[in-house]
């Protein structure tokens, strides 16, 4: 059961699977049309419970409504904390999702995720795409994974994967979030990481302290965040190591490019806070956009390591998804940063509640 206050309306469960035992938050009536949420990194599942109360129920007409079904990855959360992988790409969470929705029972739903997760979520696609009835990235990753790669075709900055992984990671957060500071004193306590980069400011959640306990839920070491490194010769002298998240969602491990060539292809939903500041063409947290705005010395330039196009390249990937005969919707919501469902819910569930309505009758 969760560690965490849930919402009332919000159901806790722990799953066994023939991987791990998972532990996953539910709503909604038991024969709806099943969602499927998938959490960012630095979150869990209780990230989404606004959003799954707020999906549509039952209503004359218009079927059973949908099921929210939100599990916490490996790692995070209350879900067994085996191991991460780096070298799958975030291939063994994709894995863990699978064997839940078949222990569940599910042969379709729709898929959601948020950051890091819109990549599981396009893993996971790239995996069963029969299955998925729609796909929503919610500023996701790029298909490229994070950091280390230049240009709309995600081509790599250098062969070991620099400048991205572990060692990219600030040190001093990694620090607190092990110690579980709920503080706000130090710059980097993960209580001020959430006010400045999960939303935009001044925007405060009603829930903050649910959702800060959801970030120091998080496992801190090297089979987890941010996971272990490697000495390299290029900037900033460290590249992606073999185990834990940062380095799963690398571009030395993580392509989700293929999602363009699947077969059935999903609708997609991408949808974006107009000002996220970890997700972007020039992100906060990318180590080679610190190193053009002179944080970190020693950055080697615009042509070799410039930041990465996040934007450019999800883009990019989704139109030609569409070329190859499947459709993308782009919404951005006004005023929002990472986490628009939570920083304008209205918005946010205007545009995601129409388009699984739609696609649910198609």
């Amino acid at each position: 059961m969760s560690t965490i206050p849930t919402l009332p309306g919000i159901t806790s469960q722990t799953v066994q699977t023939p991987r791990l035992r998972v532990h996953v938050l539910t709503s909604g009536p038991a024969d709806g049309v099943p969602v499927l949420f998938i959490h960012g990194n630095g979150s869990s599942a209780t990230f989404w419970e606004e959003t799954m109360l707020a999906l549509p129920g039952p209503s004359t007409g218009s079927g059973p409504g949908f099921r929210g079904i939100a599990p916490d990855l490996r790692g995070y959360g209350d879900t067994e904390p085996l191991p991460v992988d780096a070298t799958l790409g975030l291939g063994d969470m994709v894995e863990d999702l699978l064997s839940l929705v078949d222990v569940l029972g599910l042969s379709a739903y729709h898929v959601v995720g948020h950051s890091m997760g819109g990549g599981v979520a396009m893993k996971l696609t790239i995996a069963r795409p029969a299955a998925v009835l729609s796909l929503t990235l919610v500023d996701t990753v790029s298909p490229y994974g994070y950091s280390g790669s230049k240009d709309v075709n995600g081509t790599p900055c250098y062969d070991d994967g620099a400048p991205a992984g572990a060692g990219s990671v600030n040190p001093e957060f990694v620090r607190l979030v092990r110690e579980k500071e709920r503080g706000a004193e130090n710059p980097m306590a993960p209580r001020n990481v959430l006010r400045q980069f999960y939303v935009k400011p001044p925007f405060v959640p009603a829930r903050e302290e649910e959702l800060l306990s959801s970030m120091l839920s998080m496992r801190v070491g090297e089979d987890w965040y941010p996971g272990d490194f490697a000495p390299s010769p290029h900037w900033p002298g460290v590249c992606p190591g073999k185990r834990g998240i940062v380095n799963a969602f690398s571009r030395k491990y993580f392509d989700a490019s293929g999602i363009v060539d699947i077969q059935p292809k999903p609708p997609i939903l991408w949808i974006r806070g107009a000002d996220d500041t970890v997700v972007s063409n020039n992100a906060f947290w990318d180590i080679a956009a610190l190193g053009a705005m002179g944080f970190v010395p020693g950055w080697p330039g615009p042509e070799e390591c410039p930041p990465q196009p996040m934007l450019d390249q999800t883009r990019a990937v989704l139109e030609r998804y569409a070329a190859k005969g499947g459709r993308y919707r782009e919404e951005v919501i006004a005023d929002a940063g990472h986490s628009p469902f939570l920083e304008k819910p209205a918005e946010f569930n205007k545009a995601f509640h129409g388009f699984l309505s739609e696609t649910s009758k198609a």
